[in-house]
């Protein structure tokens, strides 16, 4: 090897340490901007409302299956130990009476949907 070759390596060498330093310096800034962005009030709350939705699919999705209580798509298994917590507090509470009243105004609200007859366009 000739001092003309080795003198050759030798800047390739440097040469491919500066792209490498100015690729991780290039990588760096790109992080920041990323933790900047993602520290914005409004990616915050994104993230949150992304997180807590699928917390919420991933606890509540066994409730909504094909076919169930009567066609209703609900899980009657699934749907009893929810079922069962809420009652015992309204119990616990002693709101039982507001409790009915408010099942028998979500029940009439709910019928007087269904017997609605539809209103075509004119």
């Amino acid at each position: 090897m000739s001092k003309h070759e080795s003198e050759a390596q030798l800047h390739a060498e440097k040469l491919r340490l500066i792209r490498e330093g100015e690729l991780y310096r290039v990588k760096v800034a790109h992080a920041k901007a990323l933790v900047t962005q993602a520290l914005q009030p409004e990616a915050l709350l994104h993230g949150a409302v992304d997180h807590a939705v699928g917390m919420a699919q991933a606890r509540l999705g066994g409730l909504l299956q094909p076919g169930g209580l009567s066609g209703l798509g609900l899980n009657f298994k699934t749907l009893m130990p929810y079922a069962l917590t809420i009652g015992s507090w309204v119990a616990r509470k002693r709101l039982v009476k507001p409790a009915v009243a408010l099942a028998l105004a979500a029940g009439v609200g709910v019928a007087w949907l269904l017997r609605r007859t539809p209103r075509t366009a004119e």
